[in-house]
């Protein structure tokens, strides 16, 4: 996926390039210019959004390249588990957002998630808000979760191997986002994101019952928290129309 990306991508900016002097694929890029623009815009308008996604991209192509013994360390010294927590718990917050669990398990979907739902929410809450949304999903909900893991080992309905388990990932991230971006929405839209949600972070705690799960409500409710006190704080801001400033259709 990402090697066609980044062919797709060459095969754009050569066109562009032919495009100078063969009226074939000047007339091409005049068809599809527009597209481009517009992608290119939302893009901009994004900019957590898909540095974050360049980030996580980058570190699943370490996991899929690297050696597997280098990456289960990577993975497991910097997961957010009770015994890291306890020591170093700074490093670990911020270690375990740059990784996809289970190596690079569900890269498209992740990116599809980001790509559309949360940078259309960044888009309207601004990039500091929902930045601090992300961060509360992911830090508090890792916190709570820590809590609920040591709560559960200490009355002895977990075992004690639980606190040394791997817990990285984007997804507490991904969740806050998609929370904040639920609440924006107005109809069907609405109706359809409040059920998405439910589908995929309520039910499986009453299915599966793992702490992962538990996990990703309480990240998906601390977004919600945060995108609630942001939103009395300010209004969503009216995204901003980038298009009009990006080069004209067959310049630079």
């Amino acid at each position: 996926m990402i090697t066609g990306v980044l062919v797709l991508v060459l095969g754009w900016y050569g066109l562009r390039g032919l495009a100078r002097g063969w009226e074939r694929a000047a007339h091409l890029v005049g068809l599809l210019s527009p597209y481009t623009r517009r992608l290119h815009a939302w893009v901009l308008a994004a900019p957590a959004t898909f540095a974050y996604v360049a980030v996580f991209t980058s570190s699943t192509l370490l996991q899929k390249t690297g050696p597997p013994g280098l990456v289960r360390l990577l993975t497991t010294t910097q997961s957010t588990n009770l015994a890291h927590l306890g020591t170093r718990p700074l490093v670990v917050l911020a270690d375990s957002a740059l990784w996809v669990a289970d190596k690079g398990s569900g890269l498209l979907f992740y990116i599809a998630v980001f790509a559309t739902v949360v940078a259309w929410a960044e888009q309207r809450y601004g990039t500091p808000r929902i930045v601090v949304i992300a961060l509360c999903g992911h830090v508090f909900g890792s916190l709570l979760t820590a809590f609920v893991e040591w709560h559960a080992i200490r009355a002895g309905r977990a075992p004690a191997r639980l606190a040394y388990a791997t817990d990285v990932g984007v997804s507490y991230v991904m969740v806050a986002g998609c929370a904040a971006a639920v609440v924006l929405m107005r109809g069907r839209w609405r109706v359809a994101g409040a059920v998405a949600l439910g589908a995929g972070i309520v039910l499986p705690v009453f299915v599966t019952h793992t702490i992962w799960d538990l996990g990703h409500l309480l990240a998906t409710l601390c977004g919600l928290t945060a995108a609630l006190f942001a939103l009395r704080l300010a209004p969503p801001r009216v995204p901003p129309s980038l298009e009009p400033c990006l080069p004209g259709r067959t310049g630079t």
